[in-house]
């Protein structure tokens, strides 16, 4: 194997690169750490100067790939602002994250997927965040009732994963992106529709969290009486 030589930092970007092409190639477990180091030409031994498992790795691309899907997410509701339609904003961060779970599958699949993300990383624009974001914005221009905003980014979640893994499983067929586009559109209008006209039951709904609301939770500590698992809810 002819070795290469990196600068600092290089070494560890190109074997997330490598494991982002092997997860397209043969799906989140058909590889080893080995074989992503001989395709940027390095020694094992190198690699784990960087990571010390192919988990490590694998973990380290989820987190950059899930940075990389909020960046998107964030770019369309932007993109879309708020202007005469309130719901613009939420609306094409869904598509975009439909869009994105139909385009690249695999890595899709290994973005929410994997479990052993490292519990320590910083994402600075998280999926979540964006649909929180969305939502709140709803409540400022009174689109939304407050009452209906806690929790409901995980019913927004919920329908936006869901029709995307029925898309890219082949469960449920359209013709062609612009078709799943309106389909994400629809299902995101009747989510928000519903949470507008909800009336919570006696007791309260149920109060979600996720790994990512329990590491935010974590960072910020708790703030309140209530028990930190109640606090602000989103995606993995």
């Amino acid at each position: 194997m002819n070795k290469r030589r990196y600068h600092h930092g290089e070494l560890r970007n190109a074997l997330l690169d490598a494991a982002e092409a092997l997860v397209r190639e043969h799906g989140v477990v058909g590889w080893s750490l080995r074989e992503a180091s001989a395709r940027v030409g390095v020694s094992p031994s190198a690699a784990y100067h960087h990571f010390a498992s192919r988990d490590a790795l694998v973990g380290a691309l989820s987190t950059r790939v899930i940075a990389r899907l909020g960046e998107r997410m964030s770019s369309a509701a932007q993109t879309a602002g708020p202007g005469v339609d309130p719901q613009g904003g939420l609306v094409a961060a869904g598509r975009a994250y439909v869009r994105w779970a139909l385009e690249d599958p695999a890595v899709a699949r290994l973005a929410f997927g994997f479990g052993g993300r490292d519990p320590g990383a910083e994402i600075a624009q998280h999926p979540h965040d964006v649909v929180e974001a969305e939502l709140d914005r709803l409540v400022a221009v009174g689109a939304l009732n407050a009452a209906a905003r806690p929790g409901a980014e995980f019913a927004v979640w919920a329908a936006m994963h869901g029709l995307a893994t029925l898309l890219a499983d082949g469960l449920m067929t359209l013709d062609g992106p612009e078709a799943a586009d309106l389909q994400a559109e629809r299902l995101l209008r009747a989510v928000i529709t519903g949470l507008t006209q909800e009336t919570a039951p006696s007791g309260g709904w149920p109060a979600p969290r996720s790994a990512h609301t329990e590491r935010r939770a974590g960072r910020q500590g708790t703030t309140t009486d209530e028990p930190a698992a109640t606090a602000a809810p989103p995606p993995r």
